[in-house]
């Protein structure tokens, strides 16, 4: 298959997955990670996935609704952010919420998974799939906390852990790129931007057909070429600042490189841990410097 002409899933999740007569390709994925079937019924936007200067390092986020009536969220993060795990808690907090309304019994309490998939080392492990869910534990006798008969029928669970919410993180860069199963063949693809003819996984047969950049519309091609353009563009620009001030004899050449990198690195979305990396300069410095430029307060 030609690699070239499969869309990237990040763009597809703003652009394409979110129409109706796509749902396909999506409720795959989530059914392949889930492992169970998943039906969707809605999609609701985010402002989050509007196109901007800077949509190359945004988050891409997305809301789905399925015929269990829980929700999903699905978030694609690019660059590093030193306090993803708060965001997803929050995230997930604030969708609980936001589906409640005043006066509401709490057995109207949605069911929520919070679904990462994330292009950078979130904390400290090897697996490229981890799954997080709540558990009650008897801190004397280490019994599982269980729920009663009337309780699995009132709930329609028949776990504690099952009415919490869930959190799935994929690692994509941990991916050692050996598919040794459907999933694996979901997370290949969001690696590598191809999808093999022998993959077999819920959805990627949909995906094959509806993901590629010859099916586009002119408007959206041209949208998706300038996405990459950008991604380009925006690598190679810090790349080359970096090689300019490594290559510069004077501290003050290098000194002015750095902060060249700050500033448009900033301006471009990238995250200031990434800076922090990039340049050796402390995150104090580097709010100093953004703050000098007037692009913080």
């Amino acid at each position: 298959m030609d690699t070239e002409n499969t869309i990237r899933f990040d763009w597809a999740l703003k652009r394409l997955l979110r129409n109706k007569a796509n749902f396909k390709v999506l409720e795959g994925f989530l059914s392949e990670l889930l492992r169970e079937d998943v039906t969707i019924v809605n999609i609701s936007e985010s402002e989050g996935n509007q196109d901007s200067a800077t949509d190359k390092f945004n988050i891409v986020d997305m809301l789905v609704e399925n015929s269990n009536k829980e929700l999903i969220i699905i978030e694609l993060q690019n660059t590093s952010q030193r306090d993803y795990f708060s965001r997803m808690q929050y995230g997930v907090s604030r969708v609980i919420t936001n589906y409640m309304s005043l006066g509401d019994e709490y057995y109207n309490v949605r069911k929520v998974y919070s679904i990462n998939i994330v292009y950078f080392d979130i904390g400290q492990g090897k697996d490229y799939v981890y799954h997080g869910r709540n558990e009650f534990r008897g801190i004397h006798a280490n019994d599982l906390l269980e729920l009663s008969k009337s309780q699995q029928e009132f709930f329609g669970r028949d776990a504690v852990s099952a009415i919490f919410p869930e959190y799935y993180i994929i690692k994509v860069n941990n991916f050692d790129n050996v598919a040794k199963d459907t999933l694996d063949e979901w997370i290949y693809y969001l690696k590598n931007d191809e999808i093999r003819d022998e993959f077999k996984a819920k959805g990627l047969s949909e995906a094959r057909e509806i993901l590629r950049v010859a099916r586009l519309s002119v408007q959206d091609k041209r949208a998706y070429l300038h996405h990459i353009r950008n991604k380009m563009h925006a690598a190679s620009e810090l790349n080359t600042a970096l090689l300019k001030g490594k290559n510069e004899g004077r501290i003050e050449g290098r000194n002015e490189t750095y902060i060249e990198v700050i500033i448009k690195g900033f301006q471009n979305g990238v995250d200031l841990d990434i800076l922090q990396t990039l340049t050796g300069y402390e995150r104090k410095e580097i709010e100093g410097i953004l703050r000098k430029n007037g692009l913080i307060k």
